[in-house]
């Protein structure tokens, strides 16, 4: 599933929001877990995150550089 930049995020089947749990989101209403995983705007490699002070960014490898979190894409991908 790919979401736009938002603060929600949704269950890829029955698009109920999704909660934290575990170090994963879950939906509890069909009972799957999903990672979340974050994507370069300009090259499409998957990112690094990067959390310090409550403040979070992107780093790209393959660019070598910082990404803004409102240009990069997410997808939620079942484990």
């Amino acid at each position: 599933m790919i979401t736009a930049n938002t603060a929600v995020n949704n269950c890829n089947q029955c698009h109920q929001t999704l909660v934290w749990q575990d170090g994963l989101y879950h939906c509890e209403n069909c009972d799957i877990s999903y990672k979340k995983i974050s994507f370069c705007p300009d090259c499409e490699h998957e990112l690094e995150k990067l959390q310090a002070c409550g403040a979070t960014n992107y780093f790209c490898k393959a660019c070598n550089s910082l990404k803004s979190k409102s240009r990069v894409r997410h997808e939620f991908n079942a484990v």
